[in-house]
This record gives structure tokens, sequence and C-alpha cells, in this order.
């Protein structure tokens, strides 16, 4: 996973404009505030945050009873150093 500072220091050139509500604008920069960042710092830290979470919770799966017990047993045995494998690991985050 990139750091928020490296994401920070990669330079930014796009722009999301959103419409609020003064209520959540004077909620967003007080939180802001607290933690000692602007608005659009603050903002981005954590709509990156949540979309990680979304990303990484978009993991559940459902199988019958045979094929959990082979999905088990895949996860008991010792994993195969293979070209898949490899590739797998090497591959970045879609938030890298």
């Amino acid at each position: 996973m990139v750091s928020r500072s490296k994401m920070d220091n990669l330079g930014r050139n796009q722009v999301i404009n959103i419409r609020v509500q003064e209520q959540q604008r004077d909620l967003i920069d007080y939180a802001a505030s607290i933690l000692g960042k602007s608005r659009s710092d603050f903002m981005l830290e954590v709509a990156c945050r949540e979309a990680e979470n979304v990303i990484c919770g978009n993991t559940f799966f459902a199988l019958d009873e045979e094929k959990y017990q082979e999905f088990l047993a895949i996860l008991d045995s010792p994993p195969q150093a293979d070209k898949e494998l490899r590739k797998f690991l090497s591959t970045k985050s879609p938030w890298d």
C-alpha cells in the first residue's frame, strides 16, 4: 500500500467537486481542524481510506459443503511456488 504522504507527494492534477449542505461542510472543517489538516486533505484521506475498505471488504463468497471442504484442503496444503502464485504476490493493490 502506498502511504498517505507518498500519495500527497505524487502531485494532484485531477479535480473532484461535490455540493454539500452548510452543516456538512462545517462538520468536515471542524474534524479537519482537529487533525490540523485542510478540508481537501482531510476529505481525500477519508475518501481513500473508505475506498480501500470497500475494496478489501468486497470478498464474500459462498460454497456448498463439498466445495467448502475442498477449499479447506487447499488452504491446509503448502503453497506451490508456481508462476501464478509469483504473479499474484507481485501484483499491486488497486490503490498502489
